[in-house]
């Protein structure tokens, strides 16, 4: 039962008013506004799928890049070192400015599709990041926005863009029928984690040290690490591939339940969802 008068407060009186209406002043004039809507959490739950379709083109394109950067460097370090054994008397000129060229092109094309990839796949991170907050925000250590500024930290880019995906990971779990959450292997992010840095550090070092080499084995030793570089970056984009892959479908499965264990969601989670197939 309410107030007769302002319908918002139970009444305290005989004659079914609630305290302010009837006080001193006689019933108040101005009504105490009602409290705004609640806008249950599901609602800002967006689907990843679309984006994570993107990444894992673009990661296969930075694949095929990698191959035929592999293909060019190996080139290159055929035909110096075919010159090399030959104290370069049948060295051809020609033919060492085309594989020069050809690792060239084929090191702009990794550049240009690495940056593509980097973008998409943020948006991306950010986008499972903000849906994290929503299934459980105690697993999250830092704040969202940390999902696109921890990769722009020198040496800190090292550690907390797998710290945050660990938080993303564990909130993005189903629960059991009890509530409690079902622990889900980290197998497969840990692998990529650990193939991208690899892969980032060995492309820093095996370039500083092509750009420095001057001789002609200095030349196709470093080849050498940059064809070791590539075929590292190969691996990351792939186990990249698979965690972007079972994170997106985590996360999916997640949303089924609501925010909630074993809840029904609404159509606020729905619509969310569904809006990027």
């Amino acid at each position: 039962m309410l107030c007769s008068t302002c319908r918002l407060r139970p009444p305290v009186t005989d004659d079914g008013r609630c305290l302010p209406c009837a006080g001193p002043a006689g019933p108040a004039t101005a009504p105490v506004p009602p409290a705004p809507a609640f806008y249950a959490p599901q609602q800002y739950l967006r689907s990843p799928e679309g984006l994570a379709k993107a990444v894992v083109v673009l990661l296969t394109l930075v694949a095929v890049a990698d191959l035929l950067a592999v293909a060019a460097d190996l080139n290159v370090r055929r035909v110096i070192a075919a010159g090399i054994a030959s104290d370069f008397e049948t060295y051809d000129e020609a033919e060492a400015t085309l594989a020069d060229n050809m690792s060239g092109t084929a090191g702009v094309l990794q550049t240009l599709l690495s940056l593509a990839t980097a973008v998409v796949f943020i948006i991306w991170f950010r986008r499972v990041r903000l849906n994290a907050e929503v299934f459980d925000r105690s697993m999250q250590s830092m704040r969202p926005g940390w999902a696109v500024g921890a990769w722009f930290v020198p040496i800190a880019n090292l550690v907390l863009p797998r710290r945050i995906a660990g938080g993303v990971w564990t909130a993005s779990a189903q629960t059991g029928t009890d509530g409690s959450r079902r622990s889900v292997p980290t197998t497969v992010m840990n692998l990529w984690w650990g193939a991208w840095v690899c892969s980032l550090l060995l492309s820093q070092i095996s370039y500083r040290l092509y750009l420095k080499a001057e001789q002609p084995q200095e030349i196709v030793d470093t080849t050498g690490l940059l064809v070791a570089a590539d075929a590292f970056d190969i691996v990351a984009a792939v186990l990249a591939i698979l965690f972007v892959r079972k994170l997106t479908r985590m996360q999916g499965e997640r949303a089924a339940l609501g925010v909630f264990p074993l809840s029904t969601p609404g159509p606020a989670v729905r619509a969310g969802w569904d809006r990027a197939h």
